[in-house]
């Protein structure tokens, strides 16, 4: 169906870009992680993603036991201090928050729990170490599942281990994973390798979901200037892209021609 879709939206001259407008990874709580790192310089990001055309930003600070110890009433309580500054400058854009939690024993106690921050359909995104092979991912993905979760591997393009192996991402697939990779990675931000990888996922539609990952302006600088290339549209034409906002959009615009 969704080819058939994209068949119309070629026909019709309609710009892909108008349809992504749901960003689900991003870093612009202040001062809470390694992303922004005061209100002015979110408020000022959140501003230019606006007029790129975005209308929806979930927002997903690190929880790192070791280096960013957030919880979840502090990551509540820095995304209304954002969408309450956001509401007095008349910047008409919907905030949500989430987290991106890394593959670490707080993660797994959190699982355990099922005391996650999730988004959408109960998505859960987390991040593994870059260098080194996480131990028991199985496992923990089978917990995940069976608790209800819809886990969602971050930039799967970046992790050493997996880009220079690409045949590994097919059973990450297998276990029940979706993908998410920075649309940066497509720019050549982070470098040759994480391109490739991200790239190759592209092209073997092996991915789910796209997202920012914007930590500071200079990300929102790449991105703008990707999105201006009108290289999104192969990585809709090639993947199922899930962020829940374009769906709704898509199929919205589509039952109305």
């Amino acid at each position: 169906m969704l080819s058939k879709l994209f068949q119309n939206f070629k026909k019709k001259d309609f710009n892909l870009e108008d349809f992504y407008t749901t960003d689900l990874h991003s870093h612009l709580i202040p001062a809470i992680d390694d992303g922004v790192k005061s209100l002015d310089e979110s408020i000022e990001i959140i501003k230019n993603m606006k007029a790129l055309g975005y209308k929806k930003i979930i927002t997903t600070p690190h929880i790192m036991s070791h280096r960013f110890p957030n919880r979840k009433d502090n990551i509540l309580a820095g995304c209304e201090l954002v969408k309450n500054e956001l509401s007095k400058q008349n910047i008409d854009i919907e905030l949500q928050a989430a987290a991106e939690y890394y593959f670490d024993e707080y993660f797994i106690e959190k699982i355990r729990e099922k005391d996650l921050l999730t988004f959408g359909d109960n998505y859960v995104l987390f991040e593994l170490s870059y260098t080194s092979t996480p131990f028991g991912l199985e496992q923990i993905v089978f917990e995940l599942l069976q608790s209800g979760y819809k886990p969602i591997l971050a930039h799967p393009e970046r992790y050493t281990y997996y880009s220079s192996s690409l045949e590994k991402y097919a059973g990450l697939k297998d276990m029940g994973l979706l993908f998410q990779i920075n649309l940066n990675s497509l720019h050549k931000f982070y470098g040759a390798k994480p391109k490739l990888a991200a790239e190759y996922l592209v092209n073997n539609g092996l991915v789910d979901f796209v997202g920012s990952d914007i930590h500071a302006m200079k990300y929102f600088d790449s991105l703008k200037s990707f999105m201006q290339s009108g290289k999104l549209s192969e990585v809709f034409e090639k993947n199922q892209i899930k962020n829940s906002f374009i769906w709704f959009s898509l199929f919205s615009s589509y039952l109305f021609l």
